[in-house]
């Protein structure tokens, strides 16, 4: 099972039929750039790290509980993985710039077989061009989500009614696809005062227009926020009514912050990715063992879900699996990943509990979450 997740996180048809829309794939266009002459005369070495390390062993916890990830950069992923084995085994990835084609070729039964290798797909319509996407894996299944990361851009200003070709026609583009049946979200979309990309004030204009249009439409929400706590919070209530769904992902602000908003929002959910298990990162752990409490999760569920977003956060735990490996760290993140961060999340939680019990918790609150 394990050596299929990657396979699934990564795969798509190797050679798809030359008159299907779809094999027009950024894999074609990033072989292009790493197989470009000039740049291999210089002397670029080959990889040092086998690309088998990719297919991890069994997690030390032994669980066969199937896998929920709500939150993976799939097209990124693949980029990172082809960029470290040019001429891997995994050669095509569907051409996530085009997300109807991306959308519409997995409206049926037949061709989510055909098309996807029985992969399941659905999407969260994102705040910015470069989409990417979020993998579930549930014993057969995987649901695919898209993504964004929240920055000022044309998408940004969705809901507005500011005159602008390129703005208006990104606009349309993100709100016809919200109409999509495979669209089961928008996001990821909030604020981020750690790389200050954008003017904070700009930033939380931007942030308050999608709220506003997610909510009209009635999508659930996926939030980016980092180093933005009160305001995050304060447009959050502003604008998102209480009973309406939110994945906080990635969460690594403060416990005291996920607890306001946990209490306020009923259908709010926080994202527990690998960088749980950093050593740098004492505000996750800390309000897992809040939540885990025996004193509260009896009585209160805890309503995490988990993600990887890969290609980044790869568990630190996973290395001790993993006694041969050479190198300092793996060069990218994936989906077979995560029941290294439930075994952590269940370390921290204590008595009662496991990495399958963390598995199913993960998965039964993605589907309240996302509906899938």
């Amino acid at each position: 099972m394990w050596n299929r997740s990657v396979s699934a996180a990564l795969r798509t048809p190797r050679r798809p039929s030359s008159n299907h829309p779809l094999t027009r794939t950024y894999a074609a266009r990033a072989l292009t750039k790493v197989h470009n002459p000039t740049k291999m005369a210089r002397g670029k070495k080959k990889p040092t790290i086998p690309e088998s390390v990719l297919h991890l062993p069994p997690p030390t916890s032994g669980t066969s509980t199937p896998i929920v990830d709500t939150h993976t950069h799939l097209l990124s992923t693949f980029s990172a993985y082809k960029s470290k084995w040019p001429a891997g085994a995994y050669e095509t990835v569907f051409d996530f710039n085009a997300w109807r084609e991306l959308a519409d070729s997995a409206l049926t039964e037949e061709g989510r077989r055909e098309l996807w290798g029985g992969v399941e797909y659905w999407f969260v319509m994102g705040a910015y061009r470069r989409t990417n996407v979020c993998i579930r894996e549930f014993q057969t299944d995987l649901a695919i989500l898209l993504f964004g990361h929240p920055r000022v851009v044309p998408w940004s200003n969705v809901g507005t009614k500011r005159k602008s070709t390129p703005t208006q026609s990104s606009g349309t583009c993100a709100i016809e696809a919200m109409a999509h049946p495979r669209c089961v979200g928008w996001g990821e979309i909030g604020l981020d005062y750690h790389y200050d990309n954008s003017p904070r004030e700009e930033q939380q204009a931007v942030f308050t227009r999608q709220l506003r249009q997610a909510v009209r439409l009635n999508k659930p929400l996926t939030i980016h926020t980092r180093e933005a706590e009160e305001d995050t919070e304060r447009i959050l209530k502003a604008e998102v009514p209480k009973e309406h769904k939110i994945h906080i992902h990635c969460y690594t602000d403060s416990p005291e912050l996920a607890q306001r908003l946990l209490a306020h929002f009923p259908n709010l959910y926080i994202g527990i990715t690998g960088v749980i298990t950093y050593s740098s990162n004492q505000n996750t752990p800390a309000l897992v063992r809040q939540l885990t409490s025996s004193s509260t999760s009896v009585t209160i569920p805890p309503r995490l879900i988990l993600e990887t977003d890969a290609p980044y956060m790869v568990p630190s735990n996973l290395y001790a699996s993993l006694p041969t490996f050479k190198g300092s760290r793996l060069p990218l993140c994936h989906t077979g990943m995560i029941p290294w961060t439930a075994e952590f999340v269940a370390d921290l939680a204590g008595e009662g509990w496991d990495a399958e019990r963390v598995l199913v918790m993960g998965r039964e609150n993605a589907r309240r979450m996302y509906g899938v």
